[in-house]
């Protein structure tokens, strides 16, 4: 599974709150509010619902809220909220990029994404970055160059969540790291629990026991 690394976010961690790589089938700008995607996306072969999963024998670390795969030879970096002390959240670092998969209480009908998504659009595009929508496997995809560091956001829909991933990387490891940031998201479980919940409120990420507990020792060391 690699090795557990800690991480304080930095006022150049704004890459990771972005997007990444280029997109096929792109969508001109001005297409944006006509883009028509399903309300919810088509989840069939994934990310699952912990209520629909059935044991498919791949390794994940379990977050709680979120069970991420993390692929051989890849790293899991924990970033820490400096100013609570607790998890703000949980990196796969891979060959291509850095990949964070996150998730959200949504509405039932979904929609959440396409919301999000044209936000981050407007913010990335506010913060000087090239910016490409595109249609991908589950349906809106953001991709963006900041600097030298190559972004995609992906968004899956489903009933109550609403699950993002984005990688963050060189843009020499653009064309592949798509493809690895859509296999963490496609088997990525998601638990969002029966709690009410407003929608957008980002679901609670608790850290295995061996990963608290080395956490702990580091900050112990100083």
């Amino acid at each position: 599974m690699g090795i557990f690394g800690r991480k304080r976010r930095t006022e150049g961690g704004s890459a990771g709150r972005h997007a990444a790589p280029e997109a096929a089938d792109t969508i001109e700008d001005g297409e944006y509010d006509e883009y028509d995607d399903s309300e919810l996306s088509d989840v069939s072969d994934g990310p699952y619902d912990v209520t629909d999963f059935e044991d498919d024998g791949v390794p994940r670390i379990d977050l709680g809220s979120v069970k991420v795969p993390v692929p051989d030879g890849s790293q899991v970096q924990v970033e820490m909220d400096p100013e609570t002390g607790g998890v703000r959240a949980v990196h796969v670092v891979t060959e291509q990029g850095q990949i964070t998969v996150s998730a959200y209480a949504a509405p039932r009908s979904g929609g959440l994404w396409r919301e999000v998504s044209a936000e981050l659009a407007e913010q990335l595009r506010a913060d000087g970055a090239k910016v490409n929508l595109g249609r991908g496997k589950w349906g809106l995809e953001i991709s963006a160059i900041v600097g030298d560091v190559a972004l995609r956001f992906v968004g899956v829909d489903r009933p109550r969540w609403m699950l993002r991933g984005v990688i963050a990387g060189p843009q020499s490891e653009a064309a592949g790291a798509v493809d690895v940031l859509r296999e963490i998201v496609r088997r990525t479980i998601v638990d969002r629990g029966d709690a009410p919940m407003p929608v957008r409120t980002p679901l609670t990420i608790t850290l295995p026991d061996a990963v608290a507990e080395h956490i702990a020792a580091q900050q112990e060391q100083g």
